[in-house]
């Protein structure tokens, strides 16, 4: 059978449930919301997406792995190259950082070199050309031909079991390869091993060093068809190669479960998971899953490309956090030890992009999942004795400044959620809070980072007044008014760095005096006194003291006056060494960047929410296309598209822990988000591409006169309508 041919004959398969308004399973909703989802949207440029199969936030993320080992190819994947090495288990979403890429195998025909290869070179390794006019990819399910082995790959998951189907041509040479040298760019394995069960099962684990210090992966690999041969390959044994004779379009299937406990764990997940071998029914499953949580909201627009983005941004929020703990609840904690909860945990925790948005997101659209993560992350200060920075398969990164778990945990909290231990998690803030590591300790010597003694030390330290403003609120919430007065008091140490001179916060010494020269436009990527950014964007950083900042400024009208020159500025950045992540840019505003994405809203909370509606719509048509290169930077674990879902539907939540999300412009005329208990419906009355601006806003019928609404009247259910003009 043709590869190519074979792809074209792959049903299309709809789902026939989403969710209702109380959350639970609507089959009258037929609705294919994977339709609506371009998986390669930010599969180019800068955006570092996953592209592959898998279920929302699950363990496996199954896709191609291609050859290059750079920063645009973080994720495993990149639309302008088409090499595959093979199809890893585990990938990264979007981050800057590569790793992972676990339990790689190649399905090949005749003698191969064991390795990754050169790049240009096939036959020099493993890799082959991907046939990009073959490649089919959606939610749950992708496909694609190798015509280096006349071998068609397709590919589906549950949560945390990859199912393959590899159609060979006939061949007494036919074989599938398990790679556990390759890992991510920055990763190196330490130790690994396999071993065949009988003639149709592999075991073995993969151990390894990189972002992740002590990864270990544990696998059961289970065939449709015994091998008639498996084979130790390669530098250390790091290959084996199940062989095969195959007839023409003969169909191997071959089921892979992860575990980061044990093999036994892995073997528990597969027999859990996936006792049988059911392509379709697994597929069907998958494409279920990901209409029942992308139909969680649901809107209501003419403009196709506009529906596309959104739900591709939903989307591109669930890949990541990854569930981490096998069926049984075992899974491996911070402090390396195994550990059992009757809750799922989660790891890939990229905190200083998402406590933004996409941590305010899912408490509003995953209630119960993000008790889940905000509980495992609470965890994770047990074990570690703090909460996480940026968590990878049971390690601490300690990647990017400040504190972000802090804000996630004080969030829920704030915001009541149900189903947490507040006051375990309260302590867990206050623990972190104390900790002098990471800059700590001169903040509570100097009152603030002294840029001689800490390079980033304004980022670190403005992040850290960031999270000393969320445990305040939490301090607030739980009746501890000493604390209270004594976050709100360090929350304000970014004052320091202001120069009124020049109207930017700026490198300051011990001894007060402030760094020279001084150029606003400087960027030196992280060996500067900034991180990924430059003093135009960190200026704003103050989500949690705008009243501060306007002091400083001396006035409301001069504040608004510094944020006009800072979209209207010229978009140069100087320096020795340009921080690539800087990027879509309006003047010096970088929207590809989590440090600027709340600052458009300050507009609106300085009483001038029109100029927000104009940047709003200007970022949203700019930089969010259904393009390869459709999104102005990294994905970021799913935070560049929570900014796109809530700044769809009218607000986004500035302040740390407030549980207030103020407003922008809507881009429905109708969005209906699920709840537990009912449903949220925002609607725009009136609205155009000129009738953008809010006019009037009424809550359940009523006249509203607030500019932000609080996180209890969306959950409480309701209708938030929004009357537009121009």
């Amino acid at each position: 059978m043709n590869p190519k041919h074979f792809l074209i004959l792959t049903p299309v398969l709809l789902a026939s449930c989403s969710t209702n308004g109380n959350g639970t399973t609507d089959t009258s909703d037929s609705t294919d919301y994977t339709a609506y989802v371009d998986t390669k949207i930010g599969s180019g440029g800068h955006g570092h997406v996953f592209v592959g199969a898998n279920v929302p936030f699950g363990m496996v993320q199954l896709g191609p792995t291609s050859v290059p080992q750079s920063w645009d190819w973080c994720s495993g994947y990149h639309d302008s190259d088409s090499t595959v090495i093979g199809f890893s288990h585990t990938h990264l979403e979007g981050t800057g950082i590569g790793d992972l890429f676990d339990v790689t195998v190649m399905p090949v025909v005749g003698d191969v070199t064991y390795s990754r290869g050169v790049e240009g070179q096939e036959g020099s390794g493993l890799w082959a050309y991907g046939d990009r006019s073959t490649e089919h990819s959606v939610p749950g399910y992708y496909a694609i031909s190798l015509p280096r082995y006349n071998v068609t790959a397709e590919l589906t998951a549950t949560n945390r079991v990859g199912l393959h189907r590899y159609t060979f041509p006939e061949s007494e040479e036919a074989a599938i390869v398990f790679d556990l040298e390759n890992g991510g760019c920055w990763d190196k394995a330490t130790g690994t091993e396999m071993k065949a069960e009988g003639n149709n099962r592999i075991v073995g684990y993969r151990n390894s060093t990189g972002w992740a210090k002590d990864q270990k992966v544990y696998f059961v690999a289970e065939f449709s068809k015994p091998f008639d041969s498996f084979e130790l390959k390669g530098q250390d044994n790091m290959y084996g190669r199940a062989s095969f004779k195959t007839k023409d379009g003969e169909q191997v299937m071959m089921k892979v479960a992860l575990s980061p406990v044990s093999v036994e764990g892995a073997k528990a997940n597969l027999a859990a998971e996936m006792p049988g071998w059911d392509f379709e029914g697994t597929l069907t499953a998958a494409t279920e899953a990901w209409n029942s949580e992308l139909g969680k909201i649901k809107v209501t627009t003419s403009d196709a490309d506009a529906q596309k983005k959104f739900y591709t941004a939903m989307y591109h929020t669930m890949i990541v956090p990854a569930t981490f703990s096998d069926v049984d609840g075992k899974y491996r904690g911070a402090d390396g030890e195994i550990h059992t909860s009757d809750k799922p945990q989660y790891t890939i925790l990229s905190l200083w992009d998402t406590y933004r948005a996409a941590m305010p997101l899912y408490s509003i659209f995953q209630p119960e999942r993000s008790t889940d993560i905000v509980n495992a992350m609470v965890n994770i200060a047990e074990q570690q004795g703090r909460l996480p920075v940026w968590h990878l398969w049971g390690n601490e990164t300690d990647c990017m400044v400040g504190n972000p778990g802090i804000i996630a945990v004080a969030d829920a909290i704030v915001k009541n959620q149900q189903g947490i231990d507040r006051q375990k998690a309260y302590q867990a803030l206050l623990k972190t809070a104390a900790d002098t590591a990471r800059g700590g300790g001169y903040r509570q010597q100097y009152g603030f980072i002294p840029s001689d003694k800490m390079n980033e030390s304004i980022a670190f330290d403005m992040e850290y007044a960031i999270a000393d403003a969320a445990v305040a609120a939490a301090a607030k919430a739980m009746g501890d008014d000493e604390n209270y007065k004594k976050f709100t008091e360090r929350s304000h140490s970014w004052r320091n760095y202001f120069d009124k001179s020049t109207g930017f916060v700026r490198g300051k010494f011990a001894d007060g005096s402030f760094r020279t020269p001084f150029d606003p436009n400087s960027t030196v990527h992280r060996e500067d006194d900034y991180c990924e950014g430059n003093a135009w964007q960190y200026t704003w950083l103050v989500p949690q003291d705008l009243d501060g900042l306007v002091e400083l400024f001396g006035s409301k009208e001069e504040t608004i006056k510094h944020l006009d020159e800072l979209f209207s500025t010229s978009s140069e950045l100087t320096g020795s060494n340009v921080s690539p992540d800087i990027s879509g840019l309006i003047g010096q505003y970088a929207h590809g960047n989590e440090p600027s994405h709340h600052t458009i809203y300050l507009y609106t909370m300085l009483g001038q929410n029109d100029k927000a509606a104009d940047k709003i719509h200007q970022v949203l048509d700019e930089f969010y296309t259904v393009n390869p290169d459709g999104l102005a930077g990294n994905e970021d674990a799913g935070q560049m598209s929570a900014w796109y879902i809530l700044s769809n539907l009218g607000f986004y939540q500035v302040e740390p822990a407030s549980g207030r999300y103020w407003f922008g412009t809507p881009a429905f005329e109708k969005a209906e988000i699920a709840l537990p208990d009912g449903k949220f419906t925002v609607k725009a009355n009136n609205l155009s591409a000129e009738n953008r601006y809010i006019r009037g806003v009424k809550l359940n019928g009523k006249d509203y006169d607030k500019m932000y609404i609080d996180h209890s009247d969306i959950m409480a259910g309701g209708e938030l309508e929004f009357e537009m003009g121009k």
